[in-house]
């Protein structure tokens, strides 16, 4: 299983908790970032951790790939905590939520040190999927929740 690409998709709230576990840990680049308003598109490229095939590493190590994310359905785009300028920078994803809002719904993806970048969409449309066959890496995500 550890070849095996992941491809997923959110239309809800549920689906969403999925995808969220997925990329638990996931690290995006500020660069890797794009609002695209004409398409009511937002996409970022990460690196998650694959915790699907974690068990097979015996609990130490595991394996990284390159997934791309994408919102659809974006009406707005706010950042908390994050320097949008610093196109170097780096950010661990926490989790992904969802709630219900006069327009719709509004997403807050929560990084680590607190920075959050929040959606205002008109419903869940989320889309994940594994770009790259990934590579081992010597260590895994280790932190409370």
């Amino acid at each position: 299983m550890v070849n095996k690409s992941l491809r997923l998709r959110a239309e809800d709230a549920a689906d969403l908790e999925v995808i969220s576990s997925v990329l638990q840990d996931a690290i995006a680049r500020i660069e890797d970032m794009s609002h695209l308003p004409r398409l009511r598109r937002f996409a970022m490229v990460m690196t998650r951790f694959r915790w699907e095939v974690a068990d097979e590493f015996r609990g130490e190590g595991g394996m990284r790939v390159r997934c791309g994310v994408y919102f659809d359905d974006v009406l707005r785009v706010r950042t908390q905590g994050i320097d949008m300028a610093d196109r170097e920078g780096l950010l661990p994803l926490l989790a992904i939520t969802s709630e219900e809002a006069d327009h719709g719904v509004t997403l807050q993806l929560n990084f680590a040190g607190g920075g959050t970048i929040v959606l205002e969409v008109e419903a869940v449309h989320c889309h994940i999927s594994d770009i790259d066959q990934g590579w081992p890496t010597p260590s895994r995500p280790d932190h409370d929740l």
